[in-house]
């Protein structure tokens, strides 16, 4: 069923989306509505019995806490979670619907000295502590100014976090952040110390490939007689360095793509999320690279990237990574459903299986060839899935750490928030590419009409910003770093 009213995504579906509120008594292709349903949210076309599964995009999205009539509003007063803590989970590898290869496609990127290809060519300065923050910042500010535009940018990623921390969670901070400044888009990075951290300027360098060092300079405050005067002059050595790259063109598969969503409402699983993958196909599909994050919203529908799974060895990380992270919850007390936030449930989303059925849509119908750790950084063309929570700007600058040159964040609700790479911002319905035109890149609201033309202006827009053109966050200095803190605080 698809209207100018109601969206029903697949045949079998008991639900459908309003496209616009409806209200109680209108008839819409001889369905009476029950109820007032708000826009973004779902109308039963079926009637479902208490306990029996509720289904929408063809899977269930929960079960229905009591007799649910056709016509009436579904959301969380009639249906409830299904999720278990644990999931036993069978290898039964299913062929990958492949994408058809893209038309030959370019951007203009710059190719480092490893083979790696950047979107962008910035200095980048990088506290391994938050209590040399500002010192980090104070940096980038002066030596921005110096640099009259020669390059793209000055950037300092800042963080509260490298001291009071242990084990796993001072090890996660050191290798983000190593990560970071292996980043192609940082032509040249500034590391700067304290002294006196737990996480030591030193053991951070010897996790950086020895072939990147020669873009690295290191200050250390404690000792330098002017941190940010030395500070400064590195800058100014890796500005001059930068200077000697330009922009080539290069094909589509040198493209590293991170892909995320946010402030999600009842069309993000209809529009963005699904253009989205539509991206992550091209780019695989051209022998480029997609990453897919955000491992709790994907409960529920994780074994549908389980059956693409390219070997047993890439299912086996799937099931360590899913059940891992759903053994964090519980450890914590916390239930593995505690997702949709309650932004999500206002924009129509139900259950975090609903959640999850709509946001892994955004890596589209490629295998799976690897699985990577929080901090590690891609190693294998294709899609990979990389550990890390849900939250925004964690997962993002997990994205970015592991090697993503551009982001594209689905959102229905809207956000600012920036992040180290460009960061593509797509509405998932037209109301809010319209209010909120200084934050928005691209309104996905226009796929329910025309999701092949959306397609072809979503790729234009992903080859232009590649290209250099200014994201809307980057217009207005967005730019954010967040590390996953586990552990106890010293």
């Amino acid at each position: 069923m698809a209207g100018e009213r109601v969206f029903q995504v697949d045949p079998g579906d008991d639900v459908a989306t309003a496209l616009g509120a409806l209200e109680p008594g209108e008839a819409i292709d001889g369905l009476v509505v029950r109820d007032a349903v708000p826009v973004g949210h779902k109308i039963a076309v079926r009637a479902v019995a208490a306990g029996a599964p509720v289904i929408k995009f063809g899977f269930p999205i929960g079960r229905a806490t009591r007799d649910i009539a056709v016509g009436e509003h579904v959301h969380v007063h009639n249906v409830a979670t299904a999720l278990c803590t644990h999931g036993d989970y069978r290898y039964v590898p299913q062929a990958a619907s492949m994408a058809t290869p893209p038309a030959p496609r370019e951007f203009l990127g710059y190719r480092r000295a490893d083979g790696c290809v950047a979107t962008r060519n910035e200095v980048w300065v990088i506290p391994t502590v938050g209590c040399v923050a500002r010192t980090a910042q104070k940096i980038a500010a002066r030596g921005d100014a110096l640099h009259g535009g020669r390059i793209d940018g000055i950037h300092a990623l800042v963080h509260p976090f490298g001291c009071s921390q242990l084990g796993d969670d001072l090890d996660g901070t050191t290798a983000i952040l190593a990560a970071l400044a292996q980043h192609p888009n940082a032509a040249g990075v500034v590391l700067v110390g304290l002294g006196c951290e737990s996480n030591q300027l030193d053991r951070l360098v010897a996790m950086i490939d020895p072939a990147l060092r020669d873009r690295i300079r290191t200050v250390r405050a404690q000792s330098a007689t002017d941190e940010v005067a030395e500070g400064v002059a590195h800058v100014a050595e890796l500005v001059a360095l930068a200077e000697t790259v330009e922009r080539t063109a290069v094909p589509l598969s040198e493209l590293v793509l991170g892909v995320k969503c946010g402030g999600s409402d009842g069309f993000s699983g209809l529009t963005a999320n699904p253009l989205v993958g539509r991206m992550s196909d091209a780019v695989t599909a051209a022998g480029g690279t997609a990453i897919l994050t955000e491992i709790p919203e994907i409960f529920g529908a994780e074994q549908m990237l389980m059956d693409r799974a390219a070997d047993a060895d890439v299912f086996a990380g799937l099931v360590a990574m899913v059940n891992g992270f759903k053994r964090y919850f519980v450890d914590a007390g916390q239930p593995v459903s505690e997702n949709p936030s309650p932004g999500n449930i206002a924009g129509g989303i139900t259950t975090l299986e609903e959640k999850s059925l709509g946001a892994v849509q955004k890596a589209g119908h490629a295998t799976v060839t690897d699985v990577r750790r929080y901090g590690e950084r891609v190693r294998r063309r294709g899609l990979t899935l990389l550990e890390a929570p849900g939250n925004d700007a964690v997962s993002c600058t997990a994205l970015a750490a592991a090697g993503a040159t551009a982001i594209l964040f689905t959102t229905g609700r809207g956000t600012p928030l920036g992040f180290p790479v460009p960061t593509i911002k797509i509405a998932s319905n037209t109301a809010l590419a319209e209010r909120k035109p200084g934050w928005i890149d691209f309104d996905a609201g226009q796929a329910l009409e025309d999701a092949d033309g959306a397609a072809t202006g979503l790729l234009d827009r992903v080859i232009a910003i590649a290209s250099g053109e200014a994201t809307a966050a980057e217009r207005n200095d967005e730019r954010e770093i967040a590390i996953w803190k586990r552990g106890v605080t010293l």
